[in-house]
């Protein structure tokens, strides 16, 4: 017959990411999601970076969704 052992074994703690190697990562994480968040947001009339109106109308939807007034 087989034995049950109650004694529980010890979990292999995981490797910790030292801050140099997730520091480049969240940096451009963050220069990225203020850029979508101004094309988003901003991108419209006198702040206007592009001409016309492509990205105003590519991101129109997605200004309603989060709450930013455009017209």
């Amino acid at each position: 017959m087989a034995s049950i052992s109650a004694l529980p074994t010890p979990a292999a703690a995981p490797a910790p990411i030292p801050l140099r190697q997730i520091l480049p990562w969240a940096a451009f994480g963050v220069v990225l999601a203020v850029v979508l968040l101004y094309f988003v947001g901003a991108e419209q009339g006198v702040v206007s970076l592009v001409a016309g109106e492509t990205v105003h109308e590519f991101v129109h939807d997605g200004r309603h969704l989060l709450g930013f007034p455009c017209h």
